[in-house]
């Protein structure tokens, strides 16, 4: 993992969660994260900065949902390892926030340069490489297109074609996906839903 250069000390660079921990963004420790705060910051971090309809936000934790579901949707027998980081493959944002891939391309390289640190940090955390293999990357990259996709045609006010330009092919999914995660759920739900699947998948 390649650290940051040092803060100034007159600048804080460390965030406080409500376990307690205290999270530098510039040299996240594994030690500092918890399941608890991702569930919960991520239950809070608007998708499409909050640009969807419906009555509540849709959540990245509830993206983080239906990126997982419609991987194994595709490939029934994933294994443990792979549906752990599909579920964290956004989980940086309980830190950072949600920001739209327009923004990312015009602040550049040191937004992603932070992300993927605290990504190394969460992956460790939770007993994955820091770097997980490229055949995974490739695989996680698939299925949030795809869930992407839905949530642009379903939720964001994208035209078919508009959403093909982005996102590629409309992806093929069961009624079922579309009932059980293409609704924005209340943040309490959001978080509880998100926690459950993580830790059953820690604990397995």
């Amino acid at each position: 993992m390649t650290k940051a250069p040092a803060a100034s000390k007159s600048k804080r660079a460390w965030q406080r969660m409500l376990s307690g921990r205290r999270l530098d963004l510039l040299d996240p420790s594994p030690l500092d994260v918890e399941v608890e705060d991702i569930a919960h910051g991520l239950a809070r971090v608007a998708r499409w900065n909050g640009q969807t309809k419906g009555a509540h936000i849709f959540s990245v934790a509830q993206h983080s949902l239906l990126v997982e579901a419609v991987a194994r949707a595709k490939t029934p027998r994933l294994d443990r390892d792979a549906r752990i980081a599909l579920l964290l493959h956004d989980a940086p944002e309980y830190v950072v926030g949600d920001m739209i891939s327009p923004f990312k391309a015009v602040i550049g390289d040191s937004y992603k340069a932070v992300e993927n640190r605290l990504l190394a940090a969460i992956h460790v955390r939770f007993g994955l490489p820091a770097k997980i293999p490229e055949t995974m990357t490739a695989m996680i990259k698939a299925a949030d297109r795809a869930a992407a996709y839905l949530e642009a045609t379903r939720l964001a006010g994208f035209a078919d074609d508009e959403a093909r330009k982005f996102f590629g092919q409309p992806p093929k999914f069961s009624a079922a996906i579309e009932r059980d995660y293409l609704t924005p759920w209340p943040a309490g739900t959001a978080e509880r839903t998100y926690r459950e699947r993580l830790e059953k998948l820690l604990r397995t």
